[in-house]
């Protein structure tokens, strides 16, 4: 079996990119961060939009810095990012327009046009996701009910690392995990659920056909090597191209006792399981199936992760006060604790506005002290995320039959050391946290099977156990966090009363 290699990975986030070089020994790899860059939405008139050009230039510098830093060019490449948007190629080929950003205000309304048509449960027991405006279906029925003449001029849908595969090597083609996240494809038929497609007028022959990961989806493009500096063609592979199952299946030590969480701007928690559960249950409790690289499912529950907090930051910091992520963490440290509760997935804190503003009319709203300083922003959704995912916690050990004893924190948030003790308490479960670069090393771990460097996913996870550091968290019990757990599902009734009304 080859030894050394190097991989490129690119990974997309919807707050931030990367362009990452796995460097594989034989035994473990090491990470290496060539390029980094912002990513948020672009709004022009009354849409919301991402740069896809903007992105894929700053891919170019992310392979550019590769060839300026190493003699020898990568074995292969691939693309990992979020799901559910997408981008709409023509008959030549062509990018339409845009992608239009998933916080974009077309869909709402939506969902409920669309179940005039077809009913939620009759849809979620074939297709087993929950329902969620910002989801592939319901932006193109929007595009549907609007008439938009893009999906008459549409050849071709990609999702967005599918589209980035795309401009790399030609493929048109999306990747098993990310087809899942469309809420458009059938697990059980291992397909497109086309009859849904053709109830609601979407045209279901821009859907191109559906990769497994590690597929090898052809080769470099020629401009693409000549801007980069590579000297020869470079295999494009298909990964786990949903971050989330890069994520997932680079733990270490996943196994049928352990629940994960993927900490980023969302936080998606819940557990692998071999087949889809399409129960009414699961579909009442807004629980998802989604693929993953291991060939089952994910059961697992989108939360809105740090987000709220990243807003926060961001209104700062055009304020004129900027804080880096360690002092805000150190402020929420010795901030009150159990002060404010915030449901991180009330609907108020969805769409980009002035979030600290938001937070503090939350507080009044629900008649809770109104924060002032960032530490106790952060203190109130630090602890609203542990406690929301207790609450998710309860309900996947009820849906999955099993007892969970540990939980699996990966991505940036599992650096947080102040919110995994909070999830180990609020939970009463140990918490190990890491690997950090849990969705890179997914990313590359998939390149390095699908190019013989590694045999399989059993080798791979142990591969990425040698090649990082994990921390683990011992629960804390106290009857503080109960008593903030029934404050929190009082809060959370009365949002979901809210919403309802």
């Amino acid at each position: 079996m080859p030894t050394e290699a190097s991989f490129i990975g690119v990974d997309l986030g919807a707050s931030s990119g990367r362009v990452m070089a796995g460097h594989w020994d034989g035994r473990r790899f090491q990470v290496e961060e060539l390029h980094r860059f912002p990513n948020q939405g672009v709004g022009i008139g009354d849409r919301t939009y991402w740069d896809v050009l903007g992105i894929w230039e700053q891919i170019h510098q992310g392979l550019s810095r590769f060839s300026a830093l190493h003699c020898s060019c990568p074995v292969s490449l691939g693309v990992d990012a979020w799901g559910i948007d997408f981008g709409l190629l023509d008959k030549a080929g062509r990018l339409i327009s845009n992608p239009v950003h998933y916080r974009d205000r077309r869909t709402e309304g939506v969902p409920e046009r669309l179940f005039e048509i077809i009913d939620e449960k009759t849809l979620f027991s074939e297709i087993g996701v929950q329902t969620w405006r910002i989801n592939t279906l319901f932006q193109l029925y929007s595009m549907v009910l609007a008439g938009d003449a893009q999906l008459k001029l549409a050849n071709t849908l990609l999702t967005i690392p599918d589209l980035f595969s795309y401009f790399l090597c030609g493929a048109t083609t999306v990747e098993y995990t990310e087809a899942t996240t469309t809420q458009m494809f059938s697990p059980r038929a291992g397909g497109w659920a086309r009859q849904v497609l053709r109830k609601v007028g979407i045209p279901e022959e821009i859907l191109p056909e559906v990769s497994d990961p590690g597929t090898r989806l052809g080769y470099t493009r020629p401009a693409v090597l000549k801007e980069c500096g590579f000297s020869h063609d470079i295999p494009v592979i298909a990964v786990a191209s949903h971050d989330t199952a890069s994520a997932v299946v680079a733990i270490p030590g996943m196994d049928a006792a352990s629940a994960f969480i993927s900490s980023g701007t969302w936080s998606l928690m819940g557990a692998e399981v071999p087949a889809p559960n399409t129960l009414d249950e699961t579909r009442r409790l807004g629980f998802t199936n989604e693929g993953s690289a291991t060939g089952g499912l994910l059961l697992l529950k989108n939360l809105a992760g740090l987000w709220i907090i990243q807003e926060c930051l961001r209104c700062w910091k055009k304020a004129g006060r900027d804080y880096d992520w360690s002092e805000v963490i150190e402020a929420a440290a010795t901030a009150p604790a159990f002060c404010s509760l915030l449901n991180p997935n009330d609907g108020v804190f969805e769409l980009p506005a002035d979030m600290p503003a938001v937070v503090q009319q939350y507080c009044r709203d629900t008649e809770q002290p109104v924060p002032r300083a960032a530490g106790e922003f952060a203190r109130a959704l630090f602890e609203g995320l542990a406690l929301s995912y207790r609450m998710v916690l309860d309900s996947l050990e009820t849906l999955t039959g099993r007892s969970l004893s540990t939980i699996r924190i990966v991505g940036g948030g599992s650096r947080n050391k102040l919110l995994s003790q909070m999830v180990a308490d609020a939970c009463d479960r140990v918490v190990v946290a890491g690997p950090a670069e849990a969705t890179v090393l997914g990313n590359v771990m998939m390149q390095a099977i699908a190019t013989g460097h590694i045999g399989d996913l059993r080798q791979g996870r142990i591969a990425v156990a040698e090649s990082c550091e994990c921390q683990t968290y011992e629960p804390r019990h106290s009857a503080a966090w109960d008593e903030a757990f029934a404050r929190f599902e009082r809060l959370t009734n009365r949002d979901q009363v809210h919403c309802s009304t």
